[in-house]
């Protein structure tokens, strides 16, 4: 009980930085459970899981409310992701979520969203422009089998790292869907990001990975956190933080696949 508090000041900490940049907390708090505190991956990711599920809630309600949801997308994003979560639970279920080998895919799938989550904050906006001035041509029917495709990677990553539902889905989608307003999208990937970790976070609670304390200690810091940080980003350099918060996901990434 003693290490709760060390646990409300991480989750206050990342709440802040949640405000400040927009990055989803999985990909700030799992790292930092697994590398700092010395949880165990299966059940980092399955508290981490709830935890996600209950910050995007609050933005989802909002972008719901404000009809800044493209529901088309978000049952294409659907078909892909919630099929792939369900398999990778079933996977783990089999592998055992406390054994040496669902350890060892957790931590290399963790490393490598982590590594890709970087990068795609590293690069987004230049991305994006590349992508706008070449204009390439791609007709509806390939573009929504992309967006089922991208919910399946999605489901796979979010499922086992709880990484991956945040930049780089909504990159993606920014890149598939350049005359849908910005707004949108990114409302679109929140809102199918809160089925997603609600059905991971249930597995991994079925699974006997889901600390509820723990979950709790980080929910007392990040909500006041968020609310901190999202009136605080009037007087910080949001584009230098991004590039800090990228340098620190890349490290932390390698050191996952490291280990």
């Amino acid at each position: 009980m003693a290490h709760w508090p060390i646990y409300s000041v991480s989750g206050l900490l990342v709440g802040v930085l949640i405000g400040l940049t927009g990055v989803g907390g999985g990909s700030l708090m799992t790292p930092l459970l697994v590398l700092l505190f010395g949880i165990h991956p299966s059940t980092a990711v399955g508290t981490d899981l709830f935890y996600a599920a209950a910050t995007k809630s609050v933005g989802g309600t909002v972008h719901a409310f404000r009809r800044s949801v493209d529901w088309l997308i978000f049952g294409l994003l659907a078909a892909g992701s919630v099929p792939a979560a369900l398999a990778c639970l079933v996977i783990l279920s089999r592998l055992g979520p406390s054994s040496h080998a669902a350890s060892a895919l957790i931590t290399t799938v963790l490393g490598i969203a982590l590594l890709l989550t970087s990068l795609t904050l590293a690069f987004r906006t230049r991305l994006i422009a590349w992508s706008k001035q070449r204009g390439v041509a791609v007709s509806d029917s390939r573009v929504r089998w992309l967006t089922v495709l991208l919910g399946f990677v999605v489901g796979v990553a979010v499922s086992l790292s709880s990484v991956g539902a945040g930049a780089i889905g909504a990159t993606v989608l920014i890149l598939l869907y350049p005359d849908i307003p910005l707004r949108r999208l990114v409302g679109t990937d929140i809102i199918h990001a809160i089925p997603l970790t609600l059905i991971g976070g249930l597995g991994h609670l079925m699974l006997g990975t889901v600390n509820v304390a723990l979950l709790g200690a980080l929910l007392l810091g990040s909500i006041p956190g968020i609310i901190v940080g999202s009136f605080a980003i009037s007087f910080v350099k949001e584009s230098w933080l991004r590039y800090l918060i990228a340098i620190m996901l890349c490290i932390a990434g390698v050191a996952l696949l490291r280990k």
